[in-house]
């Protein structure tokens, strides 16, 4: 993570959201070669300004899902309109200071699929720069991760927001060195827990 862009760290106890602080904090505990990533989680989420707001251009949370098939073997990836890029589906909060309801509802609105569920927890944290698009200068998400299960229909719906979407292999998906580095390490997260979901 790049230190020099990092949040100030102040004032972490005075978080109005204690349920994400304490999520935040056994993330840090499950990974604790994370500790760092997890302080500038923490720092945003006690800044006065409203993290929740894609407004604050300085920084602000968004929320994903690593949206897996009933097998446990698959990956739904969306080829992402604005970035080119295949990612997770998510988005941003937009206010909503639930970011597992909103991983789920991202989830939903982008794939079409009914019947999901979101697993309490955060799976994996990713802080990247997001890059000038039209209006919006370029600026920092801090996107917390969720595992959400498909439920029996898995027939898909290609939203507005992406160009396509595809299920992936997880094991490939793990070792393919074209794919982004983030979706990698939730790969390998994936394929080494201890027991389901």
């Amino acid at each position: 993570m790049e230190s020099e862009n990092s949040v100030p760290h102040r004032n972490i106890a005075a978080s109005p959201d204690p349920q994400l602080r304490a999520a935040l904090r056994d993330y840090a505990r499950r990974w604790p070669a994370e500790a760092l990533r997890v302080e500038d989680f923490l720092a945003l989420l006690a800044d006065r300004a409203d993290p929740f707001a894609r407004e604050r251009i300085a920084g602000h949370f968004t929320a994903s899902a690593w949206l897996v098939d009933r097998s446990g073997r698959n990956i739904l990836l969306t080829h992402h309109r604005k970035l080119g890029m295949w990612l997770q589906l998510g988005g941003h909060a937009d206010g909503d200071r639930d970011l597992a309801r909103t991983a789920l509802r991202e989830a939903e609105e982008e794939s079409g699929l009914s019947g999901l569920q979101v697993v309490e927890g955060i799976f994996d944290l990713d802080r990247h720069r997001i890059p000038e698009h039209k209006d919006v200068p370029a600026h920092w998400h801090y996107d917390v991760r969720y595992i959400v299960q498909a439920g029996d229909d898995e027939d898909f719906v290609v939203s507005d927001e992406s160009h396509a979407l595809a299920w992936r292999d997880i094991e490939s998906l793990a070792v393919d060195e074209t794919a982004d580095a983030s979706l990698r390490r939730m790969a390998a997260k994936w394929l080494d827990r201890p027991a389901g979901p």
